[in-house]
Parts: C-alpha cells; sequence; structure tokens
C-alpha cells in the first residue's frame, strides 16, 4: 500500500515538472494576426539549397521536410518550436515586408524562463530584420534565469525572417 502511495505523488511531481502552459492556440494566433480571413496554408520545403543555412541559425538540423506558413500581402505567418532547456517552446512569429512585426509564445513547457512570454521582452523582435550574416540587426537583452528560452526565441526570429524571404511570392 504504501508503494501504491508513493508511486502516484511520483507521478503527480512527475506531471508538475512537464509544465505545458498554453497561452494561446496556433490557430486562434493565425485567426488574430489575419483578423478571421485566414489565407490557405502553403508550405516550404526545406531543400538541400535551405538546410545548411537553417541549420547555421538553428544550431542543429530542424528534422522536418516542410513547413506550414500562411502568406498574404506580403506578410507571412509561421508556427515555429525549438527547444529551450529541455522541452520545446511553441511560438507564433509574423513578418511583414521583411520585418518582424510580432513575437508571441503560444505554448510554453519548461519549468522556468516562461517570463519570455511577455510583452517587456518580446517586444524587443518589433521591426527587426535580418543581415546577411543570418543575424538580427539589433541585440536582444537576456533575462537572468532563461538564457535558454531567449536564446530559444532568438533563433526562431532568425528563422522566421530567413523562410519569409525564402517562401512563395516574397522577394
Amino acid at each position: 500500500m504504501r508503494r501504491f502511495f508513493i508511486i502516484i505523488i511520483l507521478c503527480m511531481m512527475a506531471q508538475t515538472a512537464m509544465a505545458r502552459d498554453v497561452y494561446q492556440q496556433p490557430q486562434a494566433f493565425i485567426n488574430d494576426v489575419f483578423n478571421g480571413n485566414v489565407p490557405k496554408p502553403k508550405m516550404l520545403w526545406v531543400t538541400k539549397e535551405l538546410a545548411p543555412d537553417i541549420k547555421e541559425i538553428l544550431g542543429h538540423e530542424l528534422r522536418v521536410l516542410r513547413l506550414r506558413y500562411w502568406q498574404r500581402d506580403g506578410k507571412s505567418a509561421w508556427i515555429l518550436e525549438e527547444i529551450g532547456k529541455e522541452q520545446p517552446i511553441t511560438t507564433g512569429i509574423v513578418i511583414n515586408d521583411n520585418r518582424i512585426e510580432q513575437v508571441k509564445v503560444l505554448i510554453y513547457r519548461e519549468n522556468r524562463g516562461m517570463e519570455v512570454r511577455y510583452p517587456f521582452f518580446t517586444d524587443q523582435y518589433k521591426g527587426a530584420t535580418l543581415h546577411k550574416n543570418k543575424q538580427l540587426d539589433r541585440n536582444i537583452d537576456g533575462i537572468s534565469g532563461a538564457t535558454l528560452s531567449v536564446r530559444a526565441l532568438t533563433k526562431l526570429a532568425r528563422l522566421a525572417l530567413y523562410l519569409h524571404n525564402h517562401a512563395d511570392g516574397t522577394p
């Protein structure tokens, strides 16, 4: 009987350790970006030409063959994920006129670092562009205790700008 209670307690602790905060569902984010008039999703294939640059930006291979995005009138929206410390952070990123319009953490699964979801942090990305060396045109201030989450969001911002420049119908 005692073992049973120990197992129950350990299972409850494991659930707590696997924090998962859903701030906005990805489809609701896309709906908001396009004011309810959502364009048909498009696919960007990760070709052998794109893969090395994507690997350079992320520091690892993407491990998917294609990425879904939504685009209209030079604006594209991306739902991307990157590992913070141990878990993926699902992020919505909007690019308009080759500049970041919005970065929003949609689902956060880590135990620490969730401060990256707040506008005081994400607003730093607004208006950012990508240099030829695939770096942002500005420094992003970190958050103590959230270093890996900050790095993950910065990688995703760089990736979204890069992908936008290779998406169908963009310059």
